[in-house]
């Protein structure tokens, strides 16, 4: 992997990619004091992740560059009992086939990203292969046993759902903390991993493993029960375990960040393209734009603050708006993707979608109201007014026809008039009419 020499703590916390830390002091010297292994957990709820979720993938992606081993944990194990952080209710328990295939269709996440951002493919865990192998006996006396339930009842979403009468919390999500933790001592003390980091809903479950790994390794120096005195006798010769968050992205306006009028922003083309990705971030208010710089690309701060300032000099270029929206888009999909992308952005705006591939003009649509007809009348000649008044872009003749006169109505990007007849040979790719009205107003007609 290419490292740079970035400090990770202060080129983390620039970014705004720094919630909470473990002692920061003990963890800045132990990060400059060595090559160290730090990983991530992610939960596979689906074949697919959000862009929320780009944030902790980020996160190792700056692990990498400031020269340390980023390790990507799946939850094969622990997606089979389900998190309850951030849930007023229990989740529906997955199969392990379906576990298994969301793992499968996140996995190309990761080695997308880190691939994009010239890093080759992060390491793959899946607590699976270890946690499918603890006996339920052993996981109560060499794991359980260092648990207290009066300081896991006091964890926020365990709290909330025990004062929720009627939904309550099962034994099987309670213990999931448990779970969480058992995965950090394991890549302790087999992997060498000593930090944890993830979003700051993960706090509880990141300390918790601390504390497993504390109290673990108190028992096996003889020392249970003098953790305190065992930590003076050992210091220097064990090293011990540490942890970050990264905070939740919100918007200035208080809007839910990654959320759409058509449903979450996700980091695969099959259920997120790049096209309405790139769209996505383009939409990014001023308010927002400096901050999504900084977390969501890997420009550097000279580059960002000109940026910035340009575009306060003038916001209405929207350069830094477009400057995220192809670095962001890069980041998953790749350069040649946000190339793509930002181009048939340009040609909606414009207009001029006859070039588009059939795929592309598709994409670029898929958020315009369609409407389907029948190809024979195209043989005849459709009149335009008529076809106006139908797709709803006129609300009678006379307006359609005042439209046409003012040249405002467009099809596959050729304006037209009032006199002319639409036949087959105006279709794209054999099916499509894409009309547009004025400068915003689309709509997609298929004939077969």
């Amino acid at each position: 992997m290419t490292t740079t020499t970035i400090d990770l703590l202060d080129e983390l916390r620039w970014r705004g990619l720094l919630h909470q830390s473990t002692d920061e002091a003990q963890l800045r010297e132990h990060l400059g004091s060595g090559r160290r292994k730090i990983y991530a957990g992610f939960d596979p709820t689906a074949d697919s992740l959000t862009i929320g979720n780009l944030v902790p993938i980020i996160a190792l992606v700056h692990v990498a560059r400031a020269g340390h081993d980023p390790i990507v944990l799946m939850g094969g194990g622990t997606g089979l009992i389900g998190d309850p952080s951030g849930k007023s209710a229990e989740r529906q328990l997955m199969t392990r086939e379906t576990v298994d295939r969301h793992i499968a269709g996140q996995r190309r996440i990761f080695d997308g990203v880190f691939t994009h951002a010239d890093l080759g493919s992060p390491r793959v865990v899946n607590n699976a292969d270890w946690l499918s192998k603890v006996s339920f006996l052993d996981a109560l006396r060499d794991t359980g046993k260092h648990f207290s339930v009066n300081a896991m009842m006091q964890k926020e979403s365990v709290k909330e759902r025990l004062n929720n009468r009627e939904q309550g919390i099962s034994y099987t999500e309670f213990s999931y903390m448990i779970l969480q933790a058992y995965d950090y001592r394991h890549l302790y003390e087999r992997e060498g991993v000593t930090v944890q980091c993830g979003g700051s809903d993960q706090w509880g479950n990141i300390t918790a493993g601390i504390e497993l790994i504390r109290k673990s390794t108190a028992v096996r120096h003889g020392l249970e029960g003098r953790l305190d005195e065992g930590e003076r006798i050992f210091k220097g010769k064990v090293t011990l375990a540490h942890g970050f968050t990264m905070p939740l992205v919100t918007k200035s306006d208080g809007g839910k960040f990654g959320k759409t009028e058509t449903g979450a922003v996700w980091l695969t083309p099959d259920r997120t393209s790049a096209f309405a990705m790139h769209q996505f971030w383009l939409n990014t208010a001023d308010e927002d734009v400096k901050r999504f710089l900084k977390v969501f690309t890997l420009l550097g701060r000279e580059e960002i603050e000109s940026l910035v300032a340009r575009h306060m000099e003038s916001p209405g270029a929207r350069e830094a708006q477009r400057t995220l929206a192809n670095e962001a888009t890069a980041l998953v999909h790749g350069r040649d993707q946000a190339a793509a992308a930002e181009e048939a952005g340009r040609a909606l705006f414009s207009g001029d979608i006859a070039s588009l591939p059939e795929a592309t003009f598709r994409e670029v649509l898929a958020e315009a109201p369609s409407s389907e007809h029948t190809i024979a009348d195209l043989q005849a000649g459709v009149s335009p007014v008529d076809l106006l008044v139908e797709t709803g872009l006129a609300s009678s003749k006379r307006q359609a026809r005042e439209f046409l006169t003012q040249g405002s109505v467009s099809v596959n990007g050729r304006k037209i008039g009032l006199d002319e007849s639409l036949g087959e040979g105006d279709l794209l790719h054999g099916s499509l009419l894409a009309i547009r009205r004025g400068k915003k107003q689309w709509h997609l007609t298929v004939w077969g």
